[in-house]
């Protein structure tokens, strides 16, 4: 009878074994810099570097003096502070932190960069306890967050920036763009009622406090624009006579002005010109 339970509970073990979830794979952060998050799996894939330099992103002279201090101070283990990016569309918050975060890397080998996707935010507290115990210094970067989840992706993202029981992770700094300073979601749903509605705002509306650094890009004015066009063109050779003008006329039709429609405009014009851009 002994021999016939200790089969049936070896049987029990193996399926049971069979059944749990892969270990995630063992990461090699030595192969890159930039890397993805796969929560599914765990796995981190490694990004080609960044190409756009730190010098060439005009207009946001303050913004970029104010993160690369902080990210310096993150890097030599001093006191820093989450960041949030915030402003209008296009003005570089994204460009601007991957920039700042290369240059910053070239100096300091130790330090990784970890995108994660605005619709895994409920998985944050998982990936700081993977990251926690490992001797790099990573910034974990989510562009354009927003909770669209509602308040449960609010709440699993002070989770991990507060850490818990077991306090934040000291090697991660986190980065968040996003076009709304008190990063609420673009529709409110209401069919929770009054009262649930005003508790999941306020739940979402919390979270940008844990964010230290607060960092704002504005509109650019036509000055800015030009001086950004002519950046970019003098960088990579793309000197035409009518440049000013016919920059003005491509933000006329794209309805504004901004990096993200200087950048456009540039590839278009080198594409024109037939030269190479390095994205």
């Amino acid at each position: 009878m002994d021999a016939e339970l200790n089969s049936l509970l070896i049987r029990i073990a193996d399926a049971l074994e069979r059944m749990a979830p892969p270990a995630p794979p063992t990461a090699d952060f030595s192969s890159a810099r930039f890397f993805r998050h796969e929560p599914a799996t765990g796995a981190f894939h490694p990004a080609p570097d960044y190409p756009l330099a730190l010098d060439s992103l005009v207009g946001v002279d303050r913004q970029k003096a104010r993160f690369l201090e902080n990210l310096e101070r993150f890097a030599r283990a001093l006191p820093c502070n989450h960041a949030l990016l915030w402003g209008v569309r296009g003005a570089g918050k994204s460009s601007m932190a991957k920039a700042a975060f290369m240059a910053a890397s070239l100096a300091d080998p130790a330090l990784k960069l970890v995108e994660v996707d605005r619709d895994q935010v409920t998985a944050l507290p998982a990936l700081f306890d993977q990251l926690r115990e490992r001797p790099e210094r990573f910034v974990v970067l989510c562009d354009d967050l927003s909770f669209e989840e509602g308040a449960a992706a609010a709440k699993a993202l002070k989770s991990a920036l507060e850490g818990g029981v077991s306090g934040p992770p000291s090697n991660v700094l986190f980065v968040a763009t996003s076009n709304r300073r008190h990063l609420m979601p673009r529709t409110h749903t209401e069919d929770r009622g009054a009262i649930a509605s005003a508790e999941d705002a306020e739940e979402e509306v919390s979270v940008s406090d844990r964010f230290g650094l607060w960092i704002g890009f504005q509109a650019m004015d036509q000055t800015t624009y030009l001086a950004a066009v002519q950046g970019y063109a003098g960088r990579y050779g793309l000197g035409i006579a009518d440049l000013d003008r016919r920059a003005l006329q491509w933000a006329q039709l794209r309805g504004g002005r901004s990096g993200r429609i200087a950048w456009q405009f540039i590839r278009d014009l080198a594409g024109e010109l037939g030269k190479p851009l390095p994205l």
